[in-house]
């Protein structure tokens, strides 16, 4: 991941910012006709989840310029999205279903230097939440 495709990330989802619950909403829909096992992870109010998704998108692309700042946070992501049941291949599944939700979120802005800068970024981010479900989960 390099500076400009840092900037492209950014740029792009200051676009998507607006619309952040229909995107939320595209993404769900997509991510559950790509794995339909997936949806018994999830409560069957989606709601509060989207809010996260999209919160948690902010605050990654925001941070991209400083990683060492977010990938601490995104590492501890991973420990509980493991304690939820999400196993190494679902990674796949969600970066697919993120990558097509772009695409329809920003149509003709979605070029290939748009695509292969978010599959950057979400490949750190994804391998990141990975090493964390090798973590044991910290119960409070």
């Amino acid at each position: 991941m390099n500076q400009n495709q840092i900037q492209l990330v950014q740029d792009s989802f200051a676009q998507v910012k607006p619309i952040a619950d229909i995107a939320a909403d595209l993404f769900y829909d997509r991510l559950f006709i790509l794995d339909p096992g997936l949806r018994p992870l999830f409560k069957s109010n989606l709601g509060e989840q989207k809010h996260n998704l999209m919160t948690t998108l902010s605050f990654a692309v925001a941070g991209l310029n400083k990683p060492e700042r977010i990938l601490p946070a995104v590492r501890q992501l991973g420990t509980r999205h493991g304690g939820y049941g999400v196993q190494a291949h679902h990674y796949q599944t969600v970066g697919a279903a993120l990558l097509w939700t772009l695409a329809q979120g920003l149509g003709e802005q979605f070029t290939p230097d748009v695509e292969e800068a978010w599959t950057a970024v979400y490949t750190l981010l994804a391998q990141t939440m990975q090493e964390g479900t090798l973590e044991p989960v910290a119960f409070a």
